[in-house]
């Protein structure tokens, strides 16, 4: 595995997504969304988004935020939840909302990678068990959508984020290091049997 880490910022270009390759480290910084079950259902029944997630990252993530006395939002966990169950919706979202960037945990299916390979997107495998040290990564909270309708974990957070790492899981060329691990795990299965 490469060990450059490569930094990001947003606005993510196509571009700058295309050149990268399953298995390199990143640094996210800049804007961030959050989306679990209820945006990716919500928005692949046709409802439009809160906020364009136009050349954005889309983060699995159901962050624990608190309000502080002044009014501001703190972030106290922002450890990743599982894409697999956004397979449903993803691909839909990432043609029709122009995403560059997915990250989660456990990676994606079939469809997800086809979309990232046609729209050029990627998927980023966060750490998972790292919650509060991730959410040192947040500078602050820019806003949140659909807190009410939703509530606070599944709410759309708008985070700036500074040198939030991750690793390119899939890639726009059809590489996926999730598959790569079974298909491995199945050889040295099949020797050790």
């Amino acid at each position: 595995m490469n060990e450059t880490v490569i930094e990001l910022h947003y606005p993510f270009s196509e571009l700058v997504v295309r050149s990268l390759k399953a298995g390199q480290r990143v640094s996210l910084n800049g804007r961030l969304f959050t989306g679990r079950d209820r945006l990716h259902k919500y928005l692949a029944e046709g409802h439009p988004a809160p906020v364009s997630l136009r050349d954005g990252a889309i983060y699995h993530c159901g962050p624990v935020v608190t309000k502080k006395e002044d009014g501001s939002w703190h972030v106290g966990a922002a450890g990743p939840t599982t894409s697999l169950r956004e397979e449903p919706y993803m691909a839909k979202i990432i043609a029709e909302q122009g995403v560059r960037l997915i990250m989660g945990k456990g990676g994606m299916g079939p469809e997800t990678s086809k979309a990232c390979q046609q729209h050029g997107c990627v998927y980023l495998q966060a750490t998972g068990g790292a919650a509060a040290l991730l959410a040192q990564c947040i500078q602050r909270v820019e806003t949140v959508y659909l807190l009410e309708e939703f509530g606070a974990a599944e709410a759309v957070w708008v985070f700036d984020v500074k040198n939030l790492e991750a690793v390119v899981g899939i890639d726009t060329h059809g590489n996926n290091l999730f598959d790569a691990v079974r298909q491995s795990s199945y050889v040295q299965l099949q020797k050790v049997l």
